[in-house]
């Protein structure tokens, strides 16, 4: 093999990583195995889980796994081909029909996989000399979706309806897409979707929403954030495409988009992941068939998801209170703990995991600097001793930091 030449770029990369360790950013992976509820084994040690996505404990449901069981004899483990060649399955058509009316909207649109919904559904959009009013806090699928339409891209505040109106007011371009998280992934807050249409009707824009951690969750039936909000069945609106993913509440794999006939229709034509990449298996079709039953009556779910969230902001006040961390306002799942510094939610995480607790940091970039944070992610698999036993580690974590400090 060749050396390197000395003024390679590639020979910056090792020092590059460490620069990442320095500052506490660098990622790691750790090999998981499901258990029971919300228990797995991380790298072979057993651990309470609060960082899953699985928001209704679907992953491992018995009619899921039977229908993914049976799916695969029927249809395979591989699609063969994009939708658009022979990967479109029989399965696959199913779980469209079944989402659109599950959804309460006209059409729905199966992708492969959530990110890949969005960095191909914006291009297929908008373009050069459109504008994109995004977001600041907006997922990273949304924002490289955005990069890559090669539109102008115009940042909003955070959930600032009146930063937005400025931006809409003063933008000369004809063609007009406004982009938002429904649930932000990392905040946990929702967006105020009423009033994103509201502008979009004002000033003739379209509305994206990634609602990917409302979906199954929020609304009637858990119809996700845009029925919460009241703008589904006869009450929907031709300005809104609505993206979910199927890898969270819905406990399998995939993503999807859903709104009017011709926007749809639009996109199955243009959206490249969609026309150039191979079909999702009928297997999770077939999965996900029974995912969506599962959520139309799975309101015992939700209602006990509701309890969890409830009981854990409620025994959080109390470390709050003694350590002066942010909890950040959510209803949802998503409980964001901010501890603002890295090497600090680093500590956190690795002290309950010592307890059998395994809690993300989260840190720059994928929160703004100064905001890392312990993301807890909740599920109706939790049962109310689990959370008992993570605001015990947490008060005990707190008494030996501050028994040393003393």
């Amino acid at each position: 093999m060749k050396a390197l030449a000395a003024n390679s770029w590639l020979q910056a990369l090792p020092q590059q990583v460490q620069a990442l360790r320095d500052q506490h950013l660098l990622r790691t992976r750790r090999q998981v195995a499901p258990q029971t509820g919300a228990h797995i084994t991380v790298n072979g040690q057993p651990m309470l889980q609060f960082c899953s996505n699985d928001y209704l404990g679907l992953s491992q449901h018995p009619a899921l796994v039977a229908a993914a069981r049976h799916g695969a004899m029927e249809l395979g483990v591989g699609a063969g081909g994009s939708p658009m060649v022979n990967g479109h399955s029989t399965a696959n058509a199913e779980l469209e029909e079944a989402l659109a009316a599950y959804l309460q909207l006209p059409r729905v649109l199966y992708f492969y996989a959530g990110f890949a919904t969005n960095v191909s559904v914006i291009p297929a959009l908008v373009g050069a000399g459109d504008a994109i009013f995004s977001d600041a806090l907006n997922h990273a699928s949304l924002i490289d979706g955005c990069r890559l339409s090669r539109a102008s891209i115009q940042p909003y505040a955070h959930a600032d309806l009146a930063d937005l109106e400025r931006l809409l007011a003063a933008s000369t371009q004809a063609r007009k897409l406004v982009v938002s998280d429904a649930v932000f992934s990392m905040d946990g807050d929702s967006a105020d979707i009423a009033g994103l249409l509201a502008l979009c009707e004002r000033y003739d824009a379209l509305l994206m929403l990634d609602d990917a951690h409302g979906f199954g969750i929020c609304g009637p039936e858990g119809r996700g954030s845009l029925a919460a909000a009241g703008l589904t069945g006869a009450h929907a609106s031709p300005r809104v495409l609505y993206m979910g993913t199927l890898s969270k509440a819905a406990g399998v794999a995939g993503g999807f988009v859903a709104g009017s006939e011709a926007v749809i229709e639009w996109l199955l034509q243009r959206a490249r992941s969609y026309t150039f990449a191979t079909a999702a298996p009928g297997l999770l079709a077939r999965a996900l068939l029974a995912s969506v039953a599962v959520m139309q009556q799975g309101d015992g779910l939700r209602a006990q998801l509701q309890a969890r969230i409830a009981q854990l902001r409620a025994g959080l006040a109390s470390v709050v209170s003694a350590t002066g961390w942010q909890l950040l306002p959510s209803e949802t799942p998503i409980q964001a703990l901010v501890v603002g510094d890295n090497e600090r939610a680093l500590e956190l995480m690795a002290a309950l995991s010592e307890r059998g607790i395994w809690v993300p940091a989260i840190r720059p970039p994928t929160v703004p600097a100064g905001t890392a944070r312990l993301r807890i992610a909740l599920s109706a698999s939790h049962t109310a001793a689990d959370i008992d036993q993570l605001i015990a580690a947490l008060h005990a974590i707190i008494s030996m930091r501050q028994g040393r400090s003393a």
